[in-house]
């Protein structure tokens, strides 16, 4: 660190408890959980207040110093990273946990962005309400992040992803300023909506401190089913059978590809296939419904009934109780940690319409296998919105070095296939630094040249999370 001045102003915004400069206490916060990305940092400030974040901004700011914001740091992307010059500052929300109010009537909940998911869950659990949005890591990531990239997760079929889940959020702005638009409100035709500026921005035009999220009715009946079929396309065609005669009781559909299923079969603790033959895709169907018995069971029933009677379902199996319906999402949420068991695993979170999902899973998957014989796919996701996480593990008894020096290669095969379905490279997991540079490629350039506009209007300097989202300008 340069200036000696910066070192007293952090500790004045924070105090000792929340200044972090001894680089084995750092650690932590300066490498993304699978390890993939690393930096470091002059130092990790860890504020509880809006007013301590902005404190840190305007201190920052004054140094010329970049600040890289920091929630649960379970990204994929290295969105939460900070580069390797040294003289960036973390700014970690993790003390930032207040739930700040709980509105059932206004089925509304005020949390900070350092609130992890779970939490929230659980909050409006016990006001006998749902917050729907679910992913494998609600017991780590936080509500900052969640809103930083958008995230969608398993129940966007029904509820949408952040954008479509938040009402209102507290920014501070790169100079320092605390914009509050932390309003309930389903009306508020007064201008531009500018909540949606911040919100899949990633930290770079301004921190999320705190969000006013909504709430709907508690679910109290839920029928879940494991369905085996032969094809991607098949897959699609259960999905238009389950959904014209469900409607909205469909909350989630998920799909898996036999390798994806293999791998937690092989590593997840207590997993086991429910079917005696081996099938190429499965799919996980959950229908939910606010009243206590709403005989979903029988209505799922009559669904994959008329799939077997069209020939869409090989075999399927309605889960009987809590226990075996958790053993079937285990099947599902266990698939990424199962895949780091064999190696590394290059991740590509891509969506396209649902229509042409059967076309771009058989195209792609045979360009890959054509350049890299042996490569195993490893692809599942929320085909009720379009995203597919088509993730690839190395041949067997292959080196790990060669296959990683093949990344970006095979990254490009993928969203070149993407792009040519009209689809979108980063489906819910942001850009981060994996995809800043490729971007360019992919989106129109008027796009850019507005997003580069909004960037230089409110962070003119590029001190807010420098290095993400956005191609060198």
């Amino acid at each position: 660190m340069t200036d000696p001045g910066l070192p007293g102003r952090l500790r004045a915004a924070v105090g000792e408890a929340g200044l972090v400069t001894d680089p084995a206490r750092m650690g932590g916060y300066l490498s993304d959980w699978r390890n993939a990305y690393s930096g470091t940092a002059a130092a990790v400030v860890r504020p509880v207040s809006t007013d301590e974040v902005a404190a840190i901004v305007r201190a920052c700011r004054k140094e010329g110093v970049a600040v890289v914001p920091q929630g649960g740091n379970t990204g994929l992307c290295g969105g939460a990273v900070p580069d390797t010059s040294g003289r960036q500052v973390v700014l970690s929300l993790d003390r930032m946990r207040r739930l700040r109010a709980v509105d059932p009537v206004n089925q509304t909940i005020t949390v900070e962005a350092g609130v992890v998911l779970q939490a929230v869950q659980e909050a409006a659990a016990a006001e006998g309400c749902l917050f729907p949005l679910s992913l494998g890591s609600e017991g780590s990531c936080t509500i900052g992040g969640n809103l930083s990239t958008n995230a969608g997760g398993t129940g966007v079929l029904r509820y949408g992803t952040m954008r479509d889940l938040t009402l209102g959020l507290e920014v501070v702005l790169p100079d320092g300023r605390i914009w509050n638009g932390l309003r309930g409100l389903r009306k508020d035709n007064t201008g531009y909506d500018l909540k949606h500026l911040f919100i899949g921005a990633e930290g770079t035009l301004g921190l999320v401190t705190a969000a006013v999220l909504k709430l709907f009715p508690a679910v109290r009946s839920r029928a879940t089913a494991w369905v085996a079929v032969g094809s991607a396309q098949a897959a699609v065609d259960l999905f238009g059978i389950v959904r014209a005669l469900c409607g909205d009781r469909l909350t989630a559909f998920e799909i898996m590809s036999r390798q994806s299923v293999d791998f937690v079969l092989r590593h997840g603790t207590g997993a086991r296939d429910l079917f005696g033959s081996v099938h190429f895709w499965y799919v996980l169907v959950e229908l939910s419904d606010t009243l206590p018995d709403a005989r979903l069971d029988g209505l799922l029933e009559a669904a994959l009934a008329e799939a077997f009677d069209r020939d869409v379902a090989g075999d399927a199996v309605v889960a009987s109780g809590s226990a075996q319906v958790a053993a079937l999402w285990a099947l599902r949420e266990g698939i990424s940690e199962a895949q780091n068991f064999e190696g590394p695993s290059l991740k590509h979170d891509v969506t396209v319409p649902i229509s042409s999902i059967p076309a771009f899973v058989e195209r792609t998957d045979k360009a890959l296998r054509a350049a890299l014989p042996g490569i195993r796919i490893v692809t599942y996701g929320h085909i009720g919105d379009g995203n597919l996480h088509y993730n690839l593990s190395k041949p067997v008894d292959s080196d790990d070095d060669t296959f990683r020096n093949l990344a970006e290669e095979l990254a490009r095969m993928v969203y070149d296939a993407t792009s040519s379905f009209g689809g979108s490279i980063s489906a819910e997991h942001g850009l981060g630094q994996s995809k800043r540079d490729v971007i360019a490629d992919y989106k129109d350039g008027l796009e850019l040249e507005l997003m580069r506009s909004l960037k230089h209007l409110l962070d003119p300097r590029g001190l807010m999370n420098p290095g993400k989202v956005l191609p060198a300008w």
